[in-house]
């Protein structure tokens, strides 16, 4: 199974502290094991600037959202062929802020995940439960109803080319991380709810650092993390991502 670090900036840098971070982490990429497939996710006003250090390495580009309309009037959005155009070659779908801050529903969700296969992008489609429906107990039935929403329609073929990343809402950004067999157990429903996610990397994410990404990276249904915080240091990227190997 592919092992993939995807590092996911939010609203944070610049391009030119993006730029920045890419020509350091460029140094650090030797020490990376090569069966770690790195994607790093800047602001969209980064991508270029990011794309410009790291053309030629090993390390794949990724926006963090897109609009299923290949163009038209949709003020604000970006379309999957504006990102193709930047090199980008993967794209977080369903985030759990997209969710909660900007309304997105598995509807949305859904619609994006088609439009990204359609277009050759790899999307990296997110899922996980709030703390009140992990304190109720429903969090394994609610992560895979989520699981099915987003690749409804797709047959097996189509579903093989996506990634999956479970992250507990409640653990985003906190410091608290989900126990890493608890975790598993839910990203192996996840795995076995849909036809053609047998072979398909399913990340984790939720306050995912250096010091705990071992722990993670060595259940059988963890396939790497999609990691924001400790992703916007170039030095702690790089650890995390040894770790995973």
């Amino acid at each position: 199974m592919k092992r993939i670090c995807a590092g996911n900036w939010k609203m944070f840098k610049t391009a030119t502290e993006a730029r920045a971070y890419a020509q350091r982490f460029a140094e650090l990429l030797p020490s990376i094991p090569e069966h770690v497939e790195i994607v790093l996710c800047p602001p969209f006003t980064a991508l270029q600037a990011v794309r410009g250090v790291l053309a030629g390495t090993r390390v794949k580009l990724g926006a963090q959202n897109m609009y299923w309309e290949s163009s038209g009037a949709f003020t604000g959005e970006i379309s999957a062929p504006m990102l193709l155009d930047l090199g980008v070659e993967y794209v977080i779908l369903g985030h759990s802020e997209r969710r909660h801050y900007f309304g997105e529903t598995d509807e949305d969700v859904r619609r994006k995940t088609a439009a990204a296969l359609q277009a050759g992008l790899t999307p990296i489609v997110a899922v996980g439960e709030s703390l009140g429906i992990r304190d109720a107990g429903t969090a394994l039935e609610h992560v895979v109803a989520q699981t099915r929403a987003a690749l409804a329609g797709l047959d097996a073929t189509a579903v093989a080319n996506v990634v999956l990343a479970y992250e507990p809402v409640w653990a985003i950004g906190t410091g608290r991380n989900c126990d890493a067999a608890e975790a598993n157990t839910i990203m192996h429903a996840m795995r076995i709810a849909v036809d053609g996610l047998a072979g398909v990397p399913i990340l984790y994410g939720g306050s995912m650092k250096p010091e705990n990404v071992a722990h993670y990276a060595a259940q059988p249904d963890i396939d790497g993390g999609l990691v924001g915080g400790a992703s916007l240091d170039p030095d702690s990227f790089a650890r995390l991502a040894q770790g995973a190997a």
